[in-house]
């Protein structure tokens, strides 16, 4: 779970620094990340973010995706995901001293403010997507764009998502055992 959080907040030659089970974490986090941006279902989901903004659309389609497995979550795991988000965050906070200091400086907030909750609601994704912009060193309000297209392509976005995610599993799970192997 850690490994999972710090993949957006870790340098790729800093992934060493840390113990190997969350090093192989941060590592998947990449592979999803790199097949996620190239999987066709969510290249054609970009093309329905408006000039300039498409640069973006990968951070507001990952955050709505996060919003779809949200709301079909019985679906997709038997845990109740409540129960696994305050486990996260439990995780989180066990291991703060391991965390670069812009995630341990984040993760007050993003218990206090239960973030990873917000995902089960639309006004969530928007609230994601705008605290996302305020990190960006420009063209944050082109982020914050995004939610229009979002919004006029919603239903065939997550209809994408549908057809997406099942793939996605597969892929993370062999790669996961891939690692798994690798580092045997």
């Amino acid at each position: 779970m850690v490994g999972a959080m710090l993949g957006d907040f870790v340098k790729a030659n800093d992934v060493l620094d840390y113990p190997p089970e969350i090093a192989r974490e941060i590592l998947l986090h990449r592979h999803v990340d790199s097949y996620t941006d190239s999987h066709p279902v969510v290249r054609e989901a970009r093309e329905l973010f408006g000039e300039g903004r498409r640069r973006y659309a990968g951070i507001v389609l990952d955050v709505f995706y996060d919003h779809e497995l949200s709301r079909h979550w019985d679906a997709w795991c038997d845990t109740p995901r409540h129960a696994l988000i305050a486990q996260f965050y439990r995780a989180l906070q066990a291991h703060e001293a391991i965390l670069p200091l812009r995630l341990r400086e984040m993760l007050p907030y993003l218990v206090r403010q239960d973030w990873l909750g917000s995902y089960a609601t639309f006004e969530g994704v928007e609230g994601t997507v705008v605290r996302v912009s305020r990190r960006l060193s420009r063209n944050g309000e082109l982020l914050r764009d995004g939610i229009g297209d979002l919004v006029r392509h919603r239903d065939a976005i997550a209809a994408g998502f549908e057809r997406f995610f099942p793939d996605l599993v597969r892929f993370a799970e062999g790669r996961r055992e891939e690692l798994l192997t690798s580092s045997a």
